[in-house]
């Protein structure tokens, strides 16, 4: 992730930080993505240098580099909070994908990122332990962009365009600084990136994550 991304995060959330309280939080768990429409071009491409056509994608979450997201919330009241958040979204092609259009390799690894501002409501102290929670936010996806065909390669980060991200779990307090919590989160990421043969390539991806995390406030 480029340190300007995080910079400018933090440069919109840390006015804030010593009126409230924080919590970071530290997740992994189980994503996937449905098929998205790919349009382009990618000349000298031997099946298509004109791309239109469906990609099916894999998740793979658990393989190297995992799937994983980082979130800090400042909570200004006991139910309303704001923050930053970070996630190591990836999609890789299908085999049947990449066969079909030409690609050797066609995949957003290391990763599909996206970086968000959040707004947070929590029902605190409505269930002892147990807080239920929703959460939105809006930013940018900046992929790692692995795309090789005969036309050519690239392997790099690139701004890929908007992205939103939405959210519902359940946390559990264990005391007064950590709590476990897990939750449902998805995001819609506009991806328009440029290709080693002096092509474009655009698909709008989204991701649909169960996850498991801990988090520490103070």
């Amino acid at each position: 992730m480029p340190k300007i991304v995080l910079a400018a995060l933090l440069a919109t959330a840390l006015p804030t930080m010593s009126q409230a309280e924080v919590e970071f939080s530290f997740f992994s768990g189980f994503e996937e993505s449905p098929h998205s429409k790919v349009t382009g071009t990618d000349p000298g491409n031997a099946v298509n240098e004109v791309l239109d056509f469906t990609a099916g994608w894999d998740g793979k979450s658990l393989e190297m580099p995992p799937y994983a997201g980082l979130r800090a919330t400042w909570w200004r009241t006991d139910r309303f909070g704001i923050g930053i958040e970070i996630t190591h979204d990836k999609v890789y092609a299908d085999d049947a994908t990449k066969a079909d259009n030409g690609f050797s390799t066609l995949e957003f690894t290391d990763g599909l990122n996206i970086a968000t501002v959040n707004a947070m409501y929590r029902w605190q102290n409505q269930w002892g332990a147990l807080t239920p929670y929703i959460g939105g936010g809006i930013g940018i996806s900046v992929p790692h962009v692995e795309v090789t065909s005969a036309g050519g390669s690239v392997f790099e980060y690139q701004y890929g365009g908007l992205a939103v991200r939405w959210m519902a779990g359940l946390s559990y307090r264990i005391d007064d600084r950590w709590s476990m919590f897990g939750e449902y989160q998805g995001t819609y990421s506009m991806n328009d990136v440029n290709l080693g043969s002096g092509g474009t390539l655009k698909t709008n991806i989204i991701t649909n994550g169960l996850n498991i995390g801990v988090s520490y406030r103070f």
